[in-house]
């Protein structure tokens, strides 16, 4: 039986291989010259628009763009309850079968990782009270006792102003264990370790790729332990960023957004808005649910600084229902906020808290703190038991440094590391189930 090892290092591109010695090795130790068209063992590929996380992984899984399986961001707008939802990790969410559905697999905090075909998996999974409490935990369907043997999941080095390397070590360790013991045919590890720094830094510190590289040593072992076949994958390339662009007030200010005033702050109210935009990262979903002003909302941003292009969802792969009317890509060195107050003092309670399901778009800034002595207080206020709510997160956008999303250049763009003695290695990741498929038969 063939087996493979598929380890997603998020945010790894060519440029950064040589600061790891394993990914280094794993690629055949390429030079300068060969960082753009690949050589060896090692590629660069093209990710589809978005490139984030959830789309990336899809088409990888797939073998199919946006507009097909139908993960067009790492959230959007549900028309029929007028929400936005980020982060949802329903496998039914992915209208498409997925390469791994025909083999014995674990799926290691990869997403969509709920109700999988995946035989073995785990994945970040909270429990929460009717009290508004929760409690982090995982979903443990690997058979291997993974809290106990490897302790508690650090959730809060996984996201949040204390995310770093023990989230990625954990997951490293974890899944060394799942594949020693329950040798499937293919497993799937997620490191999201790089993903941190680099959006909070433009500098990407190379101390970052060594440390990842720690955890895919330990994971090289185990895959050579049960005789399975590396593969080293990245979704996307960060690149540095120094202009946040606040599309919801432009939309605002020109009179589209619907917004309801309360007692908690402003809320967007998205159903009652002309047109809004659900921001992730360097691209931005335009819903315009007011067909006649949609030259004039198109024309409005067109003429917004720091948007390159705004696109007919076609244009892009992404005519799926679940895609705005219209879609704006960002700048390169810029990238899309979510923020629709026009006072801070009439922000969301919810904006200075670490709250990815209730914010309508992506928050870098939720990897920063106002400072470490309000997160003591609030953490002894928890303490004592009494109300509190985790408002540590500020409401400067200017602090991100890094962001992603759009295509940058090749030598920091996605790669692809593998073997490629029966076929090529991709070069698109729509062709990433195909050349999988060929390793396993």
């Amino acid at each position: 039986m063939k087996r493979i090892c598929i380890i997603n290092v998020v945010g790894l591109t060519p440029r950064l291989l040589r600061h790891g010695e394993t990914l280094f090795d794993l690629a055949g130790r390429p030079d300068e010259s060969t960082l753009t068209d690949g050589s060896g063992n090692f590629a660069p590929w093209t990710s589809p628009l978005p490139a984030v996380t959830c789309t990336s992984q899809a088409t990888m899984l797939t073998g199919l763009p946006p507009r097909d399986h139908g993960i067009v961001a790492n959230g959007w707008y549900y028309r029929e309850t007028q929400e936005i939802r980020f982060w949802q990790q329903a496998r039914s969410l992915i209208e498409a079968p997925t390469f791994y559905d025909d083999f014995e697999t674990a799926k290691m905090f990869w997403w969509f990782n709920q109700s999988s075909s995946a035989k073995y998996s785990c994945t970040p999974k909270p429990h929460y009270g009717c009290d508004g409490n929760k409690v982090f935990d995982v979903l443990d369907h690997t058979g291997c006792d993974l809290v106990n043997k490897h302790g508690p999941f650090p959730f809060f080095s996984f996201w949040g102003p204390g995310a770093g390397l023990p989230s990625s070590r954990w997951i490293a360790e974890a899944s060394a264990t799942v594949m020693r013991q329950n040798r499937p045919q293919v497993t799937l590890v997620y490191l999201p370790h790089l993903d941190y720094d680099y959006q909070r830094q433009s500098q990407q510190d190379p101390e970052r790729v060594a440390e990842v590289d720690q955890c895919v040593r330990l994971l090289k072992a185990a895959a050579e332990d049960i005789d399975a076949q590396v593969v080293v994958v990245s979704e996307y390339g960060l690149v540095p960023v120094d202009r946040p662009v606040h599309i919801n007030r432009v939309l605002r200010e020109a009179g589209f957004l619907g917004i309801r005033n309360g007692p908690f702050g402003e809320m967007m109210m998205p159903g009652e808005s002309k047109a809004f935009a659900v921001s992730d990262h360097q691209l931005a979903h335009v819903y315009v649910n007011d067909p006649a002003v949609l030259p004039d909302v198109r024309q409005l941003l067109e003429s917004t600084t720091g948007i390159n292009g705004v696109y007919d969802a076609d244009e892009l792969e992404l005519d799926h229902p679940r895609s705005g009317e219209l879609v704006a890509l960002a700048d390169g060195d810029a990238w899309f906020t979510y923020y629709y107050w026009l006072a801070d003092d009439r922000a969301p309670d919810f904006a200075r808290t670490v709250d990815i399901h209730r914010k309508p778009g992506y928050d870098p800034c939720e990897l920063f703190m106002t400072s470490k002595l309000r997160m003591a207080g609030r953490l002894m206020q928890k303490k004592l038991g009494m109300r509190y709510k985790m408002d540590v997160i500020p409401l400067q956008a200017n602090l991100v440094r890094g962001s992603h999303g759009v295509h940058p250049d090749s030598a920091d763009g996605p790669l692809v590391i593998g073997p490629h003695d029966s076929q090529p290695l991709p070069t698109d990741m729509r062709e990433f189930a195909d050349y999988a498929r060929g390793l396993l038969e």
